[in-house]
């Protein structure tokens, strides 16, 4: 009786090589994400030893660098997607209509952390997440006044209503 446990042929390699890349991504997430917290630590330490707390700045600059990582990594899983001779038509169209949505994201967050910085705030972080937009502002305190005019620029700019806008200050 011969049992076998693994199909050999051509569509089988590529399978094999489609898990390795997929494999090695994760390790790569994983050691990204273990220097990040390793760096982030080493970095916040105070002349006593003691682990400071992060400053807005801080955290500002954090929450962008490691957004550009995680951009960066989904644009080239989707890149290797497309570009892939093995992938099926349906497998790279769905990659290309999700990287044009992701630069498509980017391009609009961008351009509202420009605005909301504009208007006179320090610093702006903007997410999108499906029909939500959140709102980071670099603020010692939060107005009504404040709120209304970032508000009205997240509607102006977008079609998201403004029961979708949560606007979070941070010191």
């Amino acid at each position: 009786m011969k049992l076998v446990f693994f199909k050999e042929g051509k569509g089988m390699l590529s399978k094999k090589k489609k898990i390795f890349i997929i494999v090695g991504m994760a390790i790569l997430l994983i050691v990204t994400g273990y220097l990040n917290v390793t760096l982030n630590q080493t970095a916040s330490k105070t002349n006593t030893g003691t682990v400071s707390e992060l400053t807005s700045s801080d955290f500002f600059a954090t929450y962008r660098e490691d957004r550009t990582l995680t951009r960066n990594l989904e644009l080239e899983y989707l890149d290797a997607i497309i570009t892939s001779t093995s992938s099926s038509a349906d497998y790279v169209a769905t990659a290309t209509s999700k990287k044009l949505a992701l630069v498509a994201q980017m391009d609009k967050e961008l351009v509202l952390e420009g605005l909301i910085a504009a208007s006179g705030f320090d610093d702006a972080i903007v997410t999108a997440s499906g029909e939500n937009l959140n709102v980071m502002v670099k603020t010692a305190g939060l107005t009504s006044s404040d709120a209304a005019k970032i508000l009205s620029i997240i509607v102006d700019e977008t079609s998201t209503p403004a029961t979708n806008v949560k606007i979070i200050p941070v010191a």
